[in-house]
């Protein structure tokens, strides 16, 4: 580990995010040993570190001790999860709405759970396609509801503060599983449940 001189806002813990940080900060010209910088790399560290703590979670642990016997075949519709996630393009924040639901076929999931699966995948490094279908996927496996559909809809702040520079033009991802995608009936009454009145 590189030795840092005292005062240079990098303390000696081999926290190699925090040192990256740091070698970012003077990269783009700035003074990381001024006091307004000086806590910024181990708080960058920390934040990033919660960011993407999905990578953690066991998603089996999560879902499989909240699976119920029940007879029901209505659709279950949790809407207007709120969820925050990286861009793994420029590590840029985007954001939004989840809206999930699933035709149930022998066994339910406790409520809490969806949102919970959600925040599981956006605390990665993301694509908001790849999550879409990662939500989608995941409680497909594991509960063989009838079906699955799962909406996102987010800001980029990769698309809003620089590229394309346009701003508030939100992002909407679909994926239909099962019923949803072969039952027009079924997909249309999902898509009405979730517009905003």
């Amino acid at each position: 580990m590189t030795k840092r001189t005292a005062g240079d806002g990098v303390a000696e813990s081999g926290d190699g995010i925090a040192q990256s940080v740091h070698h970012i900060l003077r990269e783009l010209g700035e003074n990381p040993g001024r006091e307004g910088l000086l806590k910024t790399p181990a708080r960058v560290s920390r934040s990033l570190r919660e960011m993407t703590s999905g990578y953690g979670v066991d998603v089996d642990a999560l879902i499989n001790n909240a699976m119920f016997k029940e007879e029901c075949n209505e659709m279950v519709l949790v809407k207007d999860i709120t969820f925050y996630s990286l861009c793994e393009h420029h590590l840029l924040p985007f954001f939004g709405k989840a809206h999930v639901a699933y035709l149930p076929d022998k066994h339910i999931i406790g409520l809490s759970k969806i949102p919970k699966l959600v925040d599981v995948f956006a605390r990665r490094l993301q694509v908001q396609e790849r999550m879409t279908r990662q939500v989608a996927q995941t409680l497909e496996q594991k509960l063989k509801p009838l079906g699955v559909a799962v909406v996102l809809e987010a800001r980029h702040l990769c698309m809003e503060m620089r590229g394309a520079e346009s701003l508030r033009s939100p992002t909407l991802t679909s994926a239909m599983l099962g019923a949803f995608r072969n039952d027009a009936r079924t997909r249309e009454e999902f898509l009405k449940l979730i517009v905003k009145a």
